[in-house]
């Protein structure tokens, strides 16, 4: 089954989202707009965990 992963590139590689998906979850608009706002939340957790890990070498946490 297709999956999306984001991680960030660097530190522990912690996954901020892991989500499987189907091309019939693409026919409700509201599962689309829904997807995005979690992927939104994802990049930026993991832009936050690289800056993080970048400035101090530790692990960030990622949004639940």
């Amino acid at each position: 089954m297709p999956h999306i992963t984001v991680t960030a590139d660097q530190g522990d590689g912690a996954v901020m989202l892991r989500e499987r998906i189907n091309v019939s979850d693409f026919e409700s608009e509201h599962f689309a707009a829904q997807l995005v706002e979690r992927l939104s939340w994802a990049v930026g957790d993991a832009d936050e965990a690289e800056r993080t890990n970048g400035a101090t070498g530790g692990a960030a946490g990622s949004r639940g």
